[in-house]
C-alpha cells in the first residue's frame, strides 16, 4: 500500500512537476535587465516546485580532489570488494601515500552512503578512506537473501579483513552498534584484521540513555505496529520485486516531520534567496535538499531487527546481543584504542549514548578511551558542517595519529 500510494502520487503530481521545471527554465533564460519583481519570484517558485520529490538513483560521491599539505591530489573511486548489498569503495590518491588506512562505515537508514561526503572528503586530505557503500533494497533480487544485522556486521568484518591490519574504523551514526558488534568478535577471535582504533559518531549504543521522542516512540509501540505500517513490498518493475523493505521516502517523510520549522524555513530563506540573486547560497541550499531527497529502500529485516534489538532492547549494551547465535562481547576488546563523538544538541542520538560504549569496552585502560562532546551542534553537525570541518575533525584525525604514533601491540587472543 506505501508504495501504491506513493506512486499515486507521484504521477499525480508529475505534470505540475514537469511544467515548473520547464517555466523554470524559460524563465532562467530572461536576461538579467528583464528579470523584474515578478520573474525572479515566478523563477524562485518554479525552481523549488520542480525539485519538490524525492529521487531514488544514488547521487555521485563527486570527489575529484582534495587539498593534502600544499598541493590538489586527484581522487578516483576504486571498487575493492562487492556483495549483492554493499560495495567497498577506495577513494585513491595515486599521488599520496603513507597516510593512515580509515574504513568509514556509514548508516543504511533510508539515504545512500553519499549523504555522509563532507565526512568523506574531509577525512581524504589526511588519510587513505576506504568506504562501505550500501545499495538500494529495491534494486536487490530476493534471490540474494536477506539482509539483517548478522549480514551487517558480516559485511564490516568481511571489509576489515580485507583491508588488514592497522586499519581505522569510522562508525557514523547508526551504525555503532554493528561496527562495535563486529570489532568485538574480531577481538574474540583474536583475528589479525582487529582495528587499530575504533570511532563512533552519535550512534545509538544505549538508547536508554538521556532517552528522547524517537527513543520513547520506538520503546512503547511493539515491534508488529512498525512491521504493519512502515513496511511494504516492492513492486514488479524494480529488480527487488517482492522484497520486503521499508521505503526510503517514508524515512524521509519521518525525518522531515520531526523538524517540520526548520525544514520550511530553509525552504523559505532558499525562495529569498533565489529572488534575490544570492545564487552561491541559494546553490549550497539546493544541494543539500538534492542530496537529502536522494532516498534507498532498507530490507525490512534488517530496520525491524534494528528498531527492537537496539533501541527496544538494548541487547548490546545489557549484554545479550549475538551474532548468529555467538554472543557479541565489546570487553573482548583490547587492542583498539576508542573515540566517541557525540553532538551537545543531537535530539536524534541524545548525548550519552555513544559513550555508552566506554562502560562496555572493559578490557580497554582509560587512557586508551577517548570521548568528545561537541558543543552547539546537532546531528548533523558532529560529521558535516563548519564545526565538523574546525572543531571535531581535529580531534578524530589527532586521535588517529596519536595511535598511529603508539607502538603497536599484539592483538587480543
Amino acid at each position: 500500500m506505501l508504495y501504491t500510494a506513493y506512486d499515486l502520487q507521484r504521477r499525480i503530481a508529475s505534470p505540475l512537476v514537469t511544467a515548473s521545471e520547464r517555466t523554470a527554465r524559460a524563465l532562467n533564460a530572461v536576461p538579467a535587465p528583464l528579470a523584474g519583481w515578478g520573474v525572479r519570484h515566478a523563477r524562485a517558485a518554479c525552481d523549488i516546485l520542480a525539485h519538490a520529490r524525492p529521487t531514488h538513483d544514488r547521487p555521485p560521491f563527486g570527489i575529484d580532489a582534495v587539498p593534502v599539505g600544499a598541493q590538489m591530489a586527484v581522487v578516483t573511486e576504486h571498487p575493492t570488494l562487492r556483495t549483492p548489498f554493499a560495495t567497498l569503495i577506495h577513494f585513491q590518491k595515486p599521488s599520496v601515500t603513507g597516510q593512515p588506512r580509515v574504513l568509514v562505515v556509514g548508516p543504511m537508514s533510508g539515504h545512500f552512503t553519499t549523504l555522509i561526503r563532507p565526512t568523506i572528503q574531509t577525512l581524504l586530505g589526511d588519510h587513505d578512506v576506504h568506504v562501505l557503500d550500501w545499495h538500494n533494497a529495491r534494486d536487490i533480487p530476493v534471490a540474494d537473501g536477506r539482509f539483517g544485522l548478522d549480514e551487517y556486521i558480516e559485511h564490516v568484518m568481511q571489509a576489515l579483513r580485507h583491508l588488514g591490519p592497522d586499519t581505522h574504523v569510522v562508525a557514523v551514526c547508526q551504525p555503532a552498534v554493528p561496527v562495535l558488534a563486529a570489532v568485538a568478535l574480531l577481538a574474540a577471535e583474536g583475528d589479525v584484521a582487529q582495528p587499530s582504533s575504533l570511532t563512533l559518531m552519535a550512534g545509538p549504543v544505549d538508547t536508554r540513555v538521556n532517552p528522547n521522542r524517537i527513543n520513547t516512540m520506538a520503546a512503547t509501540r511493539p515491534l508488529s505496529s512498525f512491521e504493519r505500517r512502515l513496511i511494504d513490498t516492492v513492486p514488479a518493475r524494480y529488480a527487488g520485486a517482492g522484497r520486503r523493505v521499508y521505503p526510503g521516502v517514508v524515512q524521509l517523510t519521518a525525518f522531515m516531520s520531526m523538524n517540520p520549522k526548520r525544514h520550511l524555513g530553509a525552504h523559505l530563506r532558499l525562495y529569498l534567496d533565489l529572488v534575490t540573486g544570492e545564487d552561491e547560497r541559494a546553490a549550497t541550499t539546493r544541494a543539500f535538499y538534492d542530496e537529502y531527497g536522494a532516498v534507498m529502500d532498507v530490507p525490512a529485516e534488517f530496520y525491524l531487527e534494528t528498531v527492537g534489538r537496539i533501541f527496544q532492547e538494548n541487547r548490546l549494551a545489557t549484554g545479550r546481543l549475538t551474532w548468529r547465535d555467538i554472543p557479541v562481547d565489546p570487553g573482548a576488546i583490547t587492542s583498539t584504542d576508542l573515540l566517541t563523538i557525540e553532538g551537545a544538541r543531537d535530539d536524534i542520538c541524545s548525548p550519552g549514548q555513544t559513550l555508552a560504549a566506554h562502560g562496555l569496552c572493559t578490557g580497554l585502560p582509560d587512557h586508551r578511551k577517548h570521548q568528545h562532546l561537541q558543543p552547539g551542534v546537532g546531528h548533523y553537525g558532529v560529521f558535516s558542517g563548519s564545526r565538523w570541518e574546525a572543531e571535531v575533525y581535529p580531534v578524530l584525525r589527532d586521535f588517529i595519529a596519536e595511535v598511529e604514533c603508539r607502538e603497536p601491540l599484539a592483538p587480543s587472543a
